[in-house]
């Protein structure tokens, strides 16, 4: 059952926050339009693409990013107000401990980390899939990459493809090599001059090939020369297409079904896609950290006023930035287990929380 004064402090964090969320994506999209107005303008896109394809989709990318720093400064700015007005002090000589006085605070900060949680799993990526093809369709065009040369794939288990030469532009490709294994020895090969996409879901067209058939010491030979065959194969086109910002556009669900298949085709171990899964949840646990150590630091009663713990709580966010990003670098390129490198900023945050919400002012 909540108090009048939790409603009160659930209140007053929840309308500073969400203040805060909307004034700094105002400010946000304003520097966006400053600094890519130009590139818009010579892409010739009109008004309503850029507004609906970009600058809609944009508010919820950069909220997802940045919620739990709004969340620190919504907490400090208003707990500052209140200790300046003695409301803290009020409340713990009434009798109120500081365990009880801190409820409210968490309340509203597992509100917001739940919303959070949802939106970047479910509902941010799907805004951001507009967002980023916004971005490489009109202002980062190179962002897409393509493998060409030398590509390794697997098809399935006991198969799989070497291509010497893919092309994006007709989704043909040069010097194809498929091999099938049977308890682990190879039992065909086919060689093919020339393959090329033919239709949906995965017909393609081997041109001037060559099949071996290997049976123990025997071996059969089809050579199909100026001759072709369609087949059908466990390979896409989208398999050989890679863009900056592709995991941010999945779902979570969709992100386990890439890293699965990217498994399956021996593409790589999805080290970035499975970085992303643990970000998403490491972000939305920061925000009630966050909130902590902001009700830490902003329920004491200092001389410097509201200025000086404005700042504290500005220093705090910005360590953590910081440190989540050399987090994100340190899961994607080291051989730290990936869970320990993305949890690092709130294992330490939490650390520190811990040791403030000791010293805090009771």
């Amino acid at each position: 059952m909540f108090t009048i004064f939790d409603r009160y402090i659930i209140k007053k964090y929840l309308v500073t926050f969400f203040f805060t969320a909307f004034l700094f994506s105002l400010i946000a999209v304003v520097i966006d339009i400053s600094e890519n107005i130009e590139n818009i303008i010579e892409s010739g896109v009109d008004a309503q693409t850029v507004i609906l394809g970009r600058y809609i989709p944009f508010i919820p990318w950069i909220n997802g990013i940045l919620w739990p720093l709004f969340a620190l400064l919504a907490v400090v700015f208003f707990s500052s107000r209140m200790a300046k007005n003695s409301e803290i002090i009020a409340a713990l000589s009434a009798g109120v401990s500081y365990t009880r006085l801190l409820r409210p605070f968490m309340i509203a900060a597992v509100f917001i980390a739940t919303i959070h949680f949802v939106g970047n799993h479910i509902y941010i990526p799907i805004a951001n899939k507009t967002f980023i093809n916004f971005e490489n369709t009109y202002l980062s065009k190179g962002n897409v990459k393509t493998k060409t040369d030398d590509v390794h794939i697997f098809l399935s288990p006991d198969s799989k493809a070497f291509i010497r030469n893919y092309r994006r532009s007709d989704t043909t490709m040069r010097g194809v090599f498929l091999e099938r294994f049977e308890n682990d020895r190879l039992v065909t090969l086919i060689k093919a001059e020339r393959m090329e996409w033919v239709e949906e879901p995965s017909v393609w067209k081997l041109s001037d090939y060559e099949i071996r058939n290997f049976h123990g010491e025997n071996e059969s030979i089809v050579v199909g020369k100026g001759m072709s065959f369609d087949t059908l194969l466990s390979l896409y086109p989208e398999d050989f297409v890679r863009f900056k910002g592709q995991r941010e556009m999945m779902t979570s669900a969709e992100l386990r079904e890439f890293i699965a298949h990217e498994r399956a085709k021996g593409l790589g171990k999805g080290r970035k896609m499975v970085t992303e899964l643990h970000r998403r949840n490491a972000d939305s646990f920061t925000i009630i950290v966050l909130t902590l150590m902001g009700a830490a630091v902003a329920t004491r009663k200092t001389r410097g006023g509201v200025g000086v713990q404005l700042a504290l709580g500005v220093t705090i966010g910005a360590l953590y930035i910081v440190l989540s990003r050399f987090s994100i670098t340190f899961a994607n390129q080291l051989s730290l287990p990936i869970a320990i490198s993305v949890w690092i900023p709130n294992i330490l945050f939490s650390v520190v929380a811990v040791i403030l919400l000791a010293r805090a002012q009771k």
